[in-house]
């Protein structure tokens, strides 16, 4: 199943390629519109998801890499130990994989994620929510192996309970 680290592969120069673009081409924390409820804004994340840890310090910078590059080997494991007929996990691993080493390259080489995307949800009232912290093609690609990942995890749990016998 290595063939699916081509997929990885694409997620990660796609990544680096947007973020590239971003840096120069947008000034930091000023919203350029694309629609109405979506823009172009660079930000710098020095911690996970939503900023989390961003103020500690520094030390989070290495232990999330160290945290991704742990994760990438248990991926590439996992992948690699797939059977062929595995298609679905494996897209949803590798896409994880991708969007995982797409970070982690920005958090060694820079110290900080380079985050571009800022998405307004209308359909969500409260405003702390709003706009959605800015994310990049790398949380992209991982949000969209998580949820391939569950809902194949959910359909293929719920063809096993049904088999006779278990």
């Amino acid at each position: 199943m290595r063939h699916w680290l081509w997929l990885s592969l694409i997620v990660v120069l796609l990544d680096q390629a947007a973020k590239w673009l971003a840096v120069a081409a947008l000034e930091p924390f000023q919203p350029v519109a694309l629609a109405p409820s979506l823009n172009l804004m660079l930000a710098f994340n020095e911690g996970a998801a939503f900023s989390f840890l961003a103020g500690a310090g520094g030390w989070q910078r290495w232990f999330f890499a160290a945290m991704a590059l742990a994760v990438s080997g248990v991926l590439i494991a996992w992948l690699l130990r797939l059977k062929p007929w595995e298609k679905t996990l494996a897209a949803a691993l590798a896409l994880i994989l991708g969007g995982a080493v797409g970070n982690l390259i920005d958090r060694v080489a820079l110290g900080h994620v380079v985050d571009f995307i800022q998405v307004y949800l209308p359909f969500i009232p409260l405003q702390i929510f709003n706009p959605w912290p800015a994310f990049n093609l790398a949380d992209s690609a991982i949000t969209l192996g998580v949820a391939i990942l569950l809902v194949h995890t959910a359909l293929t749990s719920e063809r096993t309970d049904t088999v006779p016998g278990k």
